[in-house]
């Protein structure tokens, strides 16, 4: 068995697999739903994240099923390892908000497009928003009840998108323009990330919470 250092991603998924075996499609898109509000990684992540610790001995994975998906579950190595990553103080959080560095140097970009660089952000901070919203009222009282961890992550992402909303909105008129939504350049590079940077990210199928075991 190969030697394997547990990092945030690969925390995640293992305390994703305590609740029951999951594919790596599984685990995407569960990983999009509980912690795309503040944490982003790409399938590519997990899949090699999921390899490396099949090696370490921290998850098995099983017969490959339809569309040759094969499931992981956690070994008792594994929920130690989890165990002993999870009781570790949490790193300080580190911002990458691209948008500002490029503001930062605004006096080099045409207005019009900086305005429309702005807008576009603008528009996607407040999809999230809706989306976050919706989420948080779909979710029976029972739920919010027996889910406090849970929720408070919502909750941290319903007030980092009204905040951010806010400073749009106090941009001055030199930065923001008339807040016109003008398609600016960029494209996918074809790999789908989990993340913030995601608007359109399933909604969040409640489990129930179980005990860490």
């Amino acid at each position: 068995m190969s030697e394997y250092t547990i990092n945030a991603t690969g925390g995640s998924l293992l305390g994703f697999l305590h609740e029951r075996p999951m594919t790596g499609w599984d685990l995407v898109t569960v990983a999009q739903q509980r912690i795309g509000n503040y944490w982003s990684l790409t399938q590519s992540q997990v899949y090699r994240e999921l390899n490396a610790m099949a090696n370490a001995g921290l998850v098995e994975a099983g017969e490959r099923g339809s569309r040759d998906r094969q499931p992981f579950t956690i070994t008792e190595a594994g929920r130690d390892a989890f165990r002993a990553w999870v009781l570790q103080e949490p790193g300080r959080e580190i911002i990458r908000f691209p948008l500002l560095v490029t503001i930062m140097f605004g006096q080099h970009v045409p207005q019009e497009l900086l305005a429309a660089f702005v807008a576009n952000h603008e528009r996607m901070h407040a999809a999230r928003l809706a989306k976050d919203n919706a989420l948080m009222a779909s979710l029976p009282q029972s739920f919010r009840d027996q889910n406090p961890f849970v929720m408070a992550t919502i909750r941290f992402g319903i007030l980092y998108e009204e905040g951010a909303l806010r400073w749009f909105r106090e941009l001055p008129e030199r930065i923001r323009g008339d807040g016109a939504m003008i398609p600016t350049p960029g494209g996918d590079d074809g790999e789908h990330t989990v993340g913030r940077d995601d608007p359109q990210r399933p909604t969040f199928s409640p489990t129930p919470s179980r005990r860490r075991g």
